[in-house]
């Protein structure tokens, strides 16, 4: 180190690069366009395919709304990739912007807390979860907001496509509603997305006469028939019947076989719709 750098000064050099690594990582990236669904792109929708004039122009015109999409990379049994969440959430939040007009969609956010890693835990017992501090995650959300407000945006929607981190998003919500008031821009986390993909899906699979042991609650027959919906790449139908044996061994709850992908757009229909509506009640808007 130089002369005049002390060790305590050394020391906290280190922690704050290693605190910087950790949000680095955590930044957005997009979903590879071979597995997202839709023309997101050819629709202007998507905020890092415009550029930096035109997302300017956007927001003069009105388009004041911006969904962030958060997804995740874990395990979803040996039938499904592990980025599911991410081109998931991607797909619904565009259909969603798509019917709610004048909003934007930004980056989906593909890491995020999937809990212990030394010991690993729970889905980073498998190869290829990642997971982050929930600090570095929440402080990546609360960048991502400042950053939308700093450029005109009067609401930024937090959608989270993974269970386990929706109270962080309530928090930093929460915060940053708290600190700027009614200083002009609002965020919401928008809870009614993730109630709609699950209870909401659950539902309507129940009334066809599922049970809620197939239906299950992680890579069970709901979110994989959800995941054909979207994309049918995004599953491995030889892997089906594997994924129902040893079920939990295998990272699965539910019982996957008989997902298809109508099943799957009940859910989808039912997440639009349902995230349409409370935005607009929740924005004013008719």
């Amino acid at each position: 180190m130089p002369i005049s750098t002390t060790v305590p000064q050394a020391r906290r050099r280190r922690r704050a690069c290693a605190g910087l690594a950790w949000l680095w990582l955590a930044m957005p990236v997009s979903v590879p366009a071979a597995l997202a669904a839709g023309p997101a792109a050819s629709a202007g929708l998507m905020l890092d395919a415009l550029t930096w004039t035109e997302a300017r122009d956007r927001i003069a015109a009105g388009h004041t709304t911006i969904l962030l999409p958060i997804g995740g990379t874990e395990q979803s049994g040996p039938h499904m990739v592990l980025g599911k969440h991410n081109v998931r959430v991607q797909a619904l939040t565009v259909q969603i912007a798509q019917a709610l007009g004048q909003t934007l969609v930004a980056p989906v956010l593909a890491y995020v807390p999937e809990g212990s890693i030394d010991p690993p835990a729970a889905h980073m017992r498998f190869t290829g979860t990642i997971s982050i501090p929930e600090a570095a995650f929440e402080a990546v959300l609360e960048g991502a907001a400042r950053s939308f407000k700093q450029h005109g945006f009067k609401a930024v929607v937090l959608l989270g496509d993974h269970g386990d981190y929706q109270k962080s998003l309530a928090r930093v919500a929460a915060k940053l509603n708290r600190e700027w008031g009614k200083g002009g821009c609002r965020v919401i986390a928008l809870t009614e997305y993730y109630r709609a993909s699950q209870a909401g899906h659950a539902e309507l699979l129940a009334a066809r006469g599922f049970s809620q042991a197939e239906i299950g609650s992680h890579a069970g027959l709901a979110d994989t028939a959800l995941a054909m919906a979207i994309n049918p790449a995004l599953v491995r139908g030889d892997m089906l019947a594997l994924g129902a044996k040893g079920r939990q061994a295998q990272g699965v709850y539910g019982d996957p076989r008989r997902a298809t992908a109508e099943l799957g757009q009940l859910g989808v229909d039912r997440i639009v719709e349902t995230s349409v509506t409370a935005l607009r009640q929740q924005l004013g808007r008719p």
